[in-house]
This record gives C-alpha cells, structure tokens and sequence, in this order.
C-alpha cells in the first residue's frame, strides 16, 4: 500500500488509521438508488463496495512536508475519544495511526501546523490525548487551524447541528483553552506553500487545503467527498451533509477546478491508496489513482 509521494518541493504521507467495510452504501448515501448502484457494482467491488454492501472507506490523516514546515492534514479519529454509536472508534487504544506516523519519519514534536478541515469527530481525533485524565493538545510545538465560522456553528449547539458535543469537548476546546489555536476565514493563506480553499456544504464552512509554491500542486479534500461514486455523480448526497444542494455544487465545482490538470488530489476516505490525478467520466469524475 502507497503512502508516500512527492510533488516538488513536497513529500506527503498518507497516515492511516482504519481501513474496512464502514457501513451500508445506501444509508451513507441516501440519493443512491439501487439500480444506479447495481449499474456501478462491478468498478465499485472490492476496493470502495465489499461483498455485504457496505462502503468502504479509509480514515486517514496527510502529512506534508513543505521546505518551511511540516503540516498535518486533519487528525482523524483518536484514542480514548467517546463515538458510543461506532464501536470500532469508541474509547479505542490501538497503536496505528501512531506508528504510521511513525513510518513516516515524523514525531508529534515536528508537526508545525495542524489544518482541521472541519470539526467532525473522525478529523480532530488525535489534536489531543488523554494525560492523567486530561486532554492536552497532542501536537506541543503545532499551531492548530480552525474555521471560525465552523467553530461558531458546533459550539453554539445551534438547533440541527448533528454533531454531538464530544468531539469539541475532547477534541477541540481543550486546544483553545491551551492557546494553541488559530480561528480563520476558510479562504486564509498559511503562507507560499500552504493556503485554504472553502468548499462548504459537508459542514457550514469546510475548507480544502491547497499546497504548492505558486500554484495547487496537492490538495486535500477533507469530506467534501467520500465515495468514488459521488466523483462519477457529485450529485450524490451523504447522509449528514448540513445542506445537501451546497454540498453537491461543492463537488462538481471543485472537480471541474482540478480536473486533467496535474494537482494530485489526496482523498481522505476513498479506497487505498486514495490519491490521484481527477479525470473526466461522461457527465461526472473519477480518480485516477498514482501507482506503485
């Protein structure tokens, strides 16, 4: 399994931390009929449908390395962290998404920026851990980017914000009250290397990531996508979207942006390796993937 690619002046690490069967392809995506299914099953199986129908999805964090710093792309699903309703994340301890940092050659200590494309559990996980019954930021040198606006939605407990309150309770508070965070508009720019590009919809303002010295040569989706089917259908909603129509002119937009061009797209829950270069399919996209 490919986890490392270099782009110029770049070198990115997939940092994974679960791979499966998640759950059923047509709850996840609820405007997915089972004939437009049936009629995608045969390039979907096994790598994005397994044989129980149930999409499979990689959740994974990116490491980039640019000549100034070393950023991390979202910080996944974490330990210890309370999901009572997805018992493969709930109040887990296991030693992955550690030790492929660690295969990556990188420490906690040499991460500069952490960029939070939005405040869903299975990205902020590991901003912090668990010390002597406290959470503490994870990363102690790391500045942590976050979107205001995102911010001000999930901490308000604004009526259908679908999130429930631990993951800003364990995940993202704790960072705030140990001023290691930075609230920023979704079109900020870190600095020549690094910039944000808002793709909201997903969340109310969910931010791409963008990386290159002058000009995008990667970026990172965040959850602006899931599925390799919603590439070939951008129209294709995901189940907690919080607005749905904004979510599928997200897709199709930022796909037109970098489509046939040779920005190299890190997905954060497409099969493995879950990068590529986006390509024209009839009226939608796909992925096609970088080897070896």
């Amino acid at each position: 399994m490919r986890t490392s690619f270099t782009v110029n002046d770049m070198t990115i690490h997939r940092i994974v931390e679960q791979e499966a069967g998640f759950t059923p392809i047509r709850e996840f995506l609820p405007s997915l009929s089972e004939e437009l299914l049936e009629e995608n099953r045969s390039w979907m199986e096994p790598a994005a449908l397994d044989p129980a129908g149930m999409a499979v999805l990689c959740f994974q964090s990116y490491v980039v390395k640019t000549p100034h710093h070393t950023i991390l792309v979202d910080a996944c699903i974490g330990n210890d962290k309370s999901f009572p309703h997805r018992p493969t994340w709930h109040r887990k301890s296991d030693s992955n998404w550690m030790q492929a940092l660690k295969g990556a050659g990188v420490t906690v200590d040499d991460i500069d920026f952490v960029m939070c494309t939005h405040l869903h559990g299975d990205h902020v996980g590991w901003n912090t851990r668990l010390e002597n019954g406290r959470w503490v930021p994870t990363f102690p040198k790391a500045r942590y980017l976050f979107s205001k606006k995102e911010y001000d939605y999930w901490s308000s407990g604004a009526a259908g914000s679908a999130m429930p309150l631990d993951p800003m309770t364990e995940s993202v508070l704790p960072v705030i009250e140990a001023n290691k965070a930075e609230l920023v508009t979704s079109d900020h720019e870190l600095n020549d290397h690094i910039r944000l590009l808002p793709t909201p919809g997903h969340t109310p303002d969910h931010f791409a990531v963008c990386a290159g010295k002058g000009g995008d040569q990667a970026v990172f989706t965040g959850d602006l996508i899931h599925s390799p089917i919603q590439a070939r259908y951008p129209e294709l909603v995901m189940r907690v979207d919080t607005d749905r129509d904004q979510g599928a002119a997200t897709r199709r937009r930022f796909f037109e942006r970098y489509c046939d061009t040779d920005t190299l797209c890190c997905t954060m829950h497409f099969p493995s390796p879950s990068v590529g270069h986006v390509k024209r399919w009839d009226n939608g996209f796909r992925l096609e993937y970088v080897k070896g």
